[in-house]
């Protein structure tokens, strides 16, 4: 006996389809799109430190609601570098409280870029900090010995970057930085201080960072921890000593990190970044260490196409005129100050 009815008739029966399930699949189910949520309630926040994937940013800046919270980046960001000084835009849990996990969504646009390579034909740039317009060179008078291409290298970063340069020598007590201050005397815009045992200038130093969020960088072991702990009490930034066999200082800073100041002409940042040895040049624009010498930049519209300004460039429009003193007494120490620099970057 079959169970079929032959006499029934299927267009007869009412199927009720109401209680069926079906698991979706989302991968097939799910539209492809490149389109992401305008995250128009985003907050824009100042990125103070980068550790492991985990960024502290300030909320509020300056406001009522001040406060530090710990944010992650969305994974439309994972190919872009945030770094310290970035302005992040930010969505979710913005309270601080513990526990809780914001999220960074967008970066806005950077008004500087402080960048290296590893080495000068490296056209790998590594972003140091954004959005700083000062740069403070700590270098020590000795032990460990200043080293003048260091200090060139981060001349020419700063110029690319449009940043206002100034240079701190430590440790002068142990030695007269006069000979190697002369190097620099050619060049204008670098403002200059020198500190010794018990005679710190923190208040001069200070007056320059009101208002402006300026990047310390130097060699390890020259004192530059030691300068923004006086400067911002509250750093607690761990201080090192130098090697008495190799002449190095010991790393005492592993990441960059933005230090609020507060002085009697305002607040600003301290951006204190870790010691390095070395500072690759292969991103930076020779052109834009040429505008650093406004005077210089005006006589070198007249010099021949691909000129390079080098004691060596024929009909150097530059040098013609150093030569036949048109620039001035002090001239040939600009043309040797601006000559130091593009041969530091071509070597």
């Amino acid at each position: 006996m079959s169970w079929l009815d032959d006499d029934g008739d299927d267009d007869d029966l009412d199927y009720d389809e109401a209680d069926i399930r079906v698991r979706p699949n989302p991968k097939a189910n799910r539209p492809r799109t490149k389109r992401r949520p305008a995250h128009a309630d985003a907050q824009t926040a100042r990125v103070l430190g980068v550790d492991r994937g985990r960024y502290t940013v300030l909320i509020d800046e300056d406001g009522p609601d001040e406060r530090q919270i710990l944010a992650t980046r969305a994974r439309e960001l994972r190919k872009q570098p945030i770094v310290n000084g970035d302005r992040a835009r930010v969505v979710g849990d913005t309270s601080g409280d513990d526990g809780t996990l914001a999220r960074i969504v967008g970066i806005e646009e950077r008004t500087s870029l402080l960048r290296r390579s590893a080495d000068d034909t490296d056209q790998v740039e590594r972003i140091i900090v954004a959005n700083a317009d000062q740069l403070l060179i700590v270098v020590a008078a000795a032990d460990p010995e200043p080293r003048p291409r260091l200090v060139d290298r981060y001349l020419i970063a700063a110029l690319d970057a449009g940043m206002h340069p100034l240079l701190v020598v430590t440790k002068t007590d142990l030695a007269d930085p006069a000979s190697f201050l002369a190097h620099f005397e050619g060049l204008d815009n670098l403002e200059v201080f020198t500190s010794g045992t018990g005679a710190m200038p923190v208040a001069e130093i200070g007056e320059r960072l009101a208002g402006h969020a300026t990047v310390f960088v130097g060699h390890s072991g020259v004192g530059k921890s030691t300068l923004v702990n006086a400067l911002v009490p509250d750093a607690a930034r761990a201080t090192g000593h130098v090697n008495e066999v190799t002449g190095r200082g010991r790393h005492t800073s592993s990441s960059a990190v933005s230090l609020r100041y507060v002085g009697d002409r305002g607040r600003g940042w301290v951006i204190d970044t870790p010691g390095v040895r070395s500072f690759g040049l292969g991103h930076v624009d020779p052109a834009n260490i040429l505008r650093a010498y406004t005077d210089l930049a005006a006589v070198a519209e007249e010099c021949p196409r691909g000129c390079t300004h080098l004691p060596d460039a024929p009909d150097c429009a530059i040098v013609e005129a150093v030569a036949e003193g048109r620039l001035g007494e002090r001239g040939p120490a600009r043309l040797d100050s601006l000559q130091r620099l593009l041969a530091t970057f071509t070597t």
